[in-house]
């Protein structure tokens, strides 16, 4: 499948879409470290006020569900977030996802006790199934971030989510595992994402006919994926791209604006397995409207990796 090139969409600096010379990484990693203590200072205010359970959207009545929705609106999008983390990490990219048209929003916050990505990926399915009777919808897409991610893929790829599942996004997610923070392995979930573990294997093994589209963003200075590479899809049977982001962390993946400029050209275009230049130049159009523009700074320039 051929991809498009999201540089050309979203930063008006091509030069800076690769991987620094080895003079600049310190600074680069500088700035991105920086950055990254700053989103997490952000982040524990937020935290929080995103404990709490999401309340849902009232329910359509029985004659509106049983109404086919395809073409009307777009599928809901649900948010999963990143290991003893929260809803709140979405606050920037729930708004940017609103802000351009997507009204069926919802985050799914997993229990701090998980303490299995099998057992969690099995309440996703449960309230996939919810969502789907409440909206009317036959299928949803997912943005996961690092964890949430994972248990996405374990839904689509290994319990038949992929009816359900139209397009997986995932941002920072261990797809091979990470070895990253060895003393975090005290933990199951952190074992079970572990190059190698049980779980990465079974990932590994042959789907065929997975009909969802996946579409990784990985960055070249995340510290929690070791490495880095870990977070793309590589399975011979899932239809998959790959989308490297430079000079950002981990933490800054589910609030920058390229990243967020990226994800919602993904969502738009979930049927274009190949674009031509024309629709290249109106997808730039359109991903550079309103307020958020995400070549405005050469951090976070995404390109197909």
């Amino acid at each position: 499948m051929k991809i498009p090139p999201f540089a050309e969409l979203f930063s008006p600096f091509p030069s800076v879409v690769r991987r620094p010379a080895a003079w600049e990484l310190p600074v680069t990693l500088l700035r991105a470290s920086v950055l990254e203590m700053a989103i997490l200072a952000g982040h524990l205010v937020l935290y929080p006020g995103g404990i709490a359970k999401e309340r849902p959207a009232p329910e359509l009545p029985p004659e509106a569900a049983t109404l086919p929705t395809e073409g009307r609106s777009r599928p809901p999008v649900l948010l999963l977030h990143g290991f003893v983390d929260n809803r709140s990490v979405f606050v920037l990219l729930r708004r940017s996802l609103a802000r351009h048209g997507w009204r069926h929003l919802e985050s799914l916050n997993f229990s701090p006790l998980t303490s299995d990505i099998r057992l969690a990926a099995e309440v996703l399915g449960q309230h996939i199934e919810e969502v789907c009777a409440r909206t009317g919808h036959r299928e949803v897409d997912i943005v996961g971030h690092s964890l949430g991610g994972l248990i996405a893929r374990y839904y689509v790829q290994r319990l038949g989510g992929d009816v359900r599942v139209r397009t997986l996004v995932t941002m920072g997610t261990p797809h091979a595992g990470t070895a990253a923070v060895p003393l975090a392995s005290a933990h199951p979930v952190v074992r079970q994402m572990r190059p190698g573990s049980d779980l990465i294997e079974e990932l590994r093994e042959p789907a065929p006919g997975c009909r969802t589209r996946f579409v990784s963003f990985w960055s070249d200075l995340d510290q929690v994926m070791s490495p880095v590479e870990a977070a793309r899809v590589e399975h011979p049977d899932l239809v998959a791209q790959n989308v490297g982001v430079t000079g950002i962390g981990h933490l800054a993946l589910p609030v920058h604006p390229a990243v967020a400029a990226g994800i919602r050209y993904v969502l738009e275009h979930d049927d274009a397995a190949e674009l031509s230049e024309t629709q290249l130049a109106e997808a730039a159009e359109w991903a550079g409207s309103g307020t958020e523009r995400a070549g405005d700074q050469a951090d976070g320039a995404i390109s197909v990796a």
